[in-house]
């Protein structure tokens, strides 16, 4: 007995313009997903990550991309920069999530158009309330400068999990600073600013929640004066 078979909804024959572009956008998908272009820290390019069974577009912090196991990205719709990219990722929460913290082992690569079909945006589907990265957070960088700008960070200080906390506290050290200027650091003016929390160099931060910041600036000043 013999038997014909078809594809649904089309005669025999050539691919539709229509299939063929799908056909086309799946072998390339495949072909990225064995053969992903490898990432190194620092290229400073948009990656692809997993989150659960999708694969997403990522965007790391500029500066922040560097580190070994751990690097700061914020996720971003697959078509972004088109204007119709924002209000659908607006829509299914892609806006909403901030600076994330990443672990290296979980980029893929480079990211590339063809991973497009396994994000959430192309299933139409929210982004999930746990993606698998915690909040990247924020810093407080105590900085000495010279009149020339040249000089030092004296204390990084975070991460923060508001950032008005951060803000409350820079001016707290400000404070303290303003109080003995002229005796501080000779020849540096020494300022505290918010700033976003290098998780790339985590392992240079103290911790604010278990020491007074106020302590650890004095313990900084004391330390580079000596």
């Amino acid at each position: 007995m013999k038997r014909f078979f078809r594809r649904c909804g089309h005669a025999p024959g050539a691919l539709s313009p229509e299939d063929q572009a799908v056909v086309d956008a799946f072998r390339a998908m495949l072909a990225a997903r064995k053969n992903p272009q490898p990432w190194t820290p620092g290229c400073n390019q948009d990656i692809a990550v997993r989150v659960g069974p999708f694969i997403e577009r990522a965007h790391p912090i500029p500066g922040d991309d560097h580190g070994p196991d751990l690097i700061a990205v914020t996720l971003v719709h697959p078509d972004t920069p088109h204007a119709a990219a924002y209000l659908h990722g607006h829509q299914l929460g892609y806006t909403d999530r901030g600076w994330l913290r990443c672990e290296t082992a979980a980029i893929l690569g480079i990211w590339q158009p063809a991973y497009t079909m396994l994000t959430h945006a192309a299933a139409d589907l929210p982004l999930p309330d746990d993606v698998g990265m915690a909040p990247a957070h924020y810093g407080v960088h105590v900085e000495a400068r010279r009149s020339d700008n040249t000089g030092h960070t004296l204390l990084r200080l975070g991460p923060y999990f508001q950032t008005w906390l951060a803000s409350r506290d820079a001016d707290r050290l400000n404070t303290e600073l303003a109080g003995r200027a002229a005796t501080v650091i000779p020849g540096f003016t020494v300022t505290a600013k918010n700033a976003p929390f290098h998780v790339s160099d985590h392992a240079s931060y103290r911790d604010p929640y278990e020491t007074d910041v106020a302590a650890l600036l004095a313990d900084a000043i004391a330390g580079a004066s000596a």
